[in-house]
């Protein structure tokens, strides 16, 4: 049997890059993590080969981001983070745009995962958990942000997206609200999914019923909030709040209010998620969660290359930052 670096790793529970750097004398290497490392290569009678040590040997100091549309203030806002401390420890950052597709997200993936990235980095990913899994396993460091995930080996930041959609909603009904609609975001999203369960638990806990009508999907776009809009009024659904999962899709609202003639919030109050720049210069200004998008990405980003250097390894894995419901004049009723 051939055993290769990658295989080492996963018995060491360890990244390829440790096990080099073992196999190098690497003054960075933890005394008792080279240890681990040594026991499992005599184990496994690995045996490096000449080339592929010469290469492993090679640091890109490259990171890659995968996101899902750049043009979006929130994807913006993260990967400025990332970039501002990758950039102070002398890193570089490859960006790519899936434009919101799945198959785009999984080519991207495997370009990276050719080697020429140090690490990646996914924002708002719509992979599942068993194809971020598979990375893993083949020894690749991956850290994700906007999404929780049940894995010892990946990076995670994000923000409690449950919890904050719970509060936008219950700011809704308090404020006499009843029947209120929800713009989701691209399917497969889980920060989507996690908004919804947020907006469910909130109407469940005020015994107030779920109507699936009530959901139309907007792609966490301008476009895309204007048309699910007009969709549920195409529907001849009754409803006088929308909580929107993301600023951008408000944008499309108020868009199509402005062209009905509907007055924000008299007649429809709104709320939207992450506090984008605009939506303070709204008129009326937008109430919103605000999420610590630079932040999320700088301490992201902080993780990955901590690990890539093998200091501190034994990290906290996840990182939750806290998110606040900012209460403008979209959502107060006079």
């Amino acid at each position: 049997m051939d055993v290769k670096i990658v295989d080492v790793a996963l018995k060491a529970k360890v990244s390829p890059t440790t096990v080099s750097r073992v196999l190098n004398n690497n003054p960075l290497v933890k005394p008792k993590t080279r240890e681990k490392v040594l026991r499992v290569i005599e184990e496994l009678h690995y045996v490096p080969h000449a080339a592929a040590k010469n290469l492993r040997q090679q640091r890109t100091m490259t990171i890659g981001i995968i996101v899902p549309d750049v043009r979006v203030s929130y994807y913006t806002d993260v990967v400025k983070g990332i970039q501002t401390k990758a950039y102070a420890e002398k890193y570089k950052i490859v960006i790519c745009d899936t434009n919101n597709d799945r198959v785009i997200e999984s080519e991207y993936l495997k370009l990276l995962s050719d080697r020429s990235v140090d690490g990646m980095i996914l924002v708002a990913s719509m992979l599942t958990n068993q194809e971020v899994q598979e990375m893993v396993d083949r020894g690749y460091a991956v850290g994700i942000i906007g999404r929780s995930i049940q894995n010892s080996k990946v990076l995670n930041v994000h923000t409690d997206n449950v919890q904050s959609a719970k509060e936008a909603v219950n700011h809704l009904i308090e404020q006499g609200h009843r029947d209120i609609a929800f713009l989701s975001g691209y399917p497969n999203a889980m920060d989507s999914y996690d908004r919804l369960e947020g907006y469910i638990k909130a109407l469940k806990e005020h015994e107030i019923p779920f109507n699936p009508s009530y959901v139309e999907n907007g792609n966490f776009n301008e476009t895309g909030g204007y048309e699910a809009i007009r969709r549920l009024w195409e529907k001849g659904l009754q409803f006088t709040a929308v909580f929107s999962a993301n600023d951008e899709m408000a944008l499309g609202v108020y868009r199509a209010c402005q062209e009905r003639g509907i007055a924000i919030p008299r007649e429809l109050a709104i709320v939207g998620v992450d506090n984008d720049r605009v939506s303070q210069y709204l008129s009326p200004t937008l109430s919103t969660v605000n999420q610590p998008k630079f932040q999320m990405g700088y301490k992201l980003a902080e993780k990955m290359i901590n690990r890539l250097n093998d200091e501190d390894y034994e990290q906290e894995r996840v990182t939750v930052l806290e998110s606040e419901l900012i209460v403008r004049q979209s959502s107060v009723r006079k």
